[in-house]
């Protein structure tokens, strides 16, 4: 059975890869298809979206338009996601909410598979795969892992893949670092990636259970708790030595859920720039042959601010440009480690 499941896998991977590189079909966007893809579109936004305030407002201005005639000379499927994808940021500028051009896009048929007969089927076929290839790609995702002197770690994360697939990893990671006096994480261009990874870093950096991030789910209306983790593949950090963390405008999603999350504990100064805003996570949503959308379906809700980062951005404890925020930081830890010692040789 086990053997059965990896080719599988295997087929699935690539499957993916074969469909990344493949030409694309010559798709002309008609009348038809767009308005039944807009229509789909309303309908998954008034089904999924996080505020549905919002989405009855975006349906308005979509229809409105509609009417206009806004759309009906486009025919290229890009120009006309990007569009509407423009139009809905008019309403609300909710960084992960989108709308995507792929033609042939049919993933399930692609692989050879027996055709989702749901909405929900192919969301979830599809999530599938985005966490299939997360665990394929986990292990180029811890970037660095040094130190910046004797006594200061560096660590630095490109993503935060799925949690299951990356566990050991950050293991290994806090296992080399866990002797180090002081440390510095580096998220300047960390893309995002899975909530529950987030919450497991963080666990390392705090001596006791400690609630993180509340998310809100609009399908269920459930409100789901994030804690720590009590068992960990490495050797805890602890809640005591000093930690720093380097942002920036390529910082987004779960890289601005860790550096947000830190900041509200008090745990970490942030160090550089304002952050690219995005918090809401999201679900895939097929809305028509060619097309499909990017919804937020649940909202992050921090217990101690009462709120998000999202269309804000994670402000910094202190500003630097990406370029030299490095520089900064080794520069405040050198004085913080000083100091610290300088107590020490103090305390009779």
């Amino acid at each position: 059975m086990k053997n059965i499941v990896t080719v599988i896998a295997i087929s699935l991977v690539l499957a993916v890869f074969w469909f990344a590189f493949k030409p694309r079909p010559e798709v002309v966007v008609d009348r038809a298809m767009r308005t039944a893809m807009i229509d789909a579109l309303v309908a998954e936004l008034n089904d999924h979206y996080v505020f549905p305030d919002k989405a009855r407002q975006f349906e308005a201005v979509l229809r409105q338009r509609e009417r206009e005639g806004r759309y009906d000379k486009t025919k290229d499927g890009y120009r006309l996601a990007t569009q509407l994808t423009a139009d809905i940021h008019g309403v609300a500028k909710d960084q992960h909410l989108k709308v995507r051009f792929a033609p042939g896009l049919d993933l399930v048929s692609e692989m050879g598979a027996t055709p989702a007969a749901t909405r929900a089927e192919w969301v979830q076929r599809t999530n599938f795969l985005e966490r299939l290839m997360a665990r394929r790609t986990a292990a180029r995702e811890v970037k660095t892992v040094g130190r910046l002197g004797p006594d200061v770690g560096y660590l630095k994360l490109s993503s935060f893949p799925d949690a299951i697939s990356v566990a050991d990893k950050f293991g290994a990671a806090m296992d080399e670092l866990a002797d180090t006096e002081g440390l510095i994480v580096d998220l300047r261009q960390n893309g995002g990636g899975d909530p529950k990874a987030v919450a497991l870093l963080i666990s390392y950096f705090v001596d006791r259970p400690t609630r993180l991030n509340d998310i809100w789910d609009r399908d269920t209306g459930n409100t789901f708790q994030q804690w720590t983790h009590d068992k960990l593949a490495g050797k805890r950090y602890g809640g005591g030595k000093p930690v720093l963390i380097l942002v920036g405008p390529r910082t987004a999603s779960a890289g601005e859920d860790f550096a947000y999350t830190m900041q509200a504990l008090k745990r970490a100064t942030v160090i550089g720039d304002r952050t690219w805003g995005g918090a809401h996570p999201m679900s895939f949503y097929r809305i028509g042959e060619h097309f499909f959308a990017q919804i937020p379906n649940q909202r992050a809700i921090n217990p101690i601010t009462g709120t998000n980062w999202e269309g804000t951005g994670v402000t910094p404890d202190i500003a630097a440009a990406p370029a030299s925020a490095l520089g900064v930081a080794r520069d405040l830890m050198r004085r913080r480690l000083q100091g610290s010692a300088a107590l020490v040789a103090a305390a009779p």
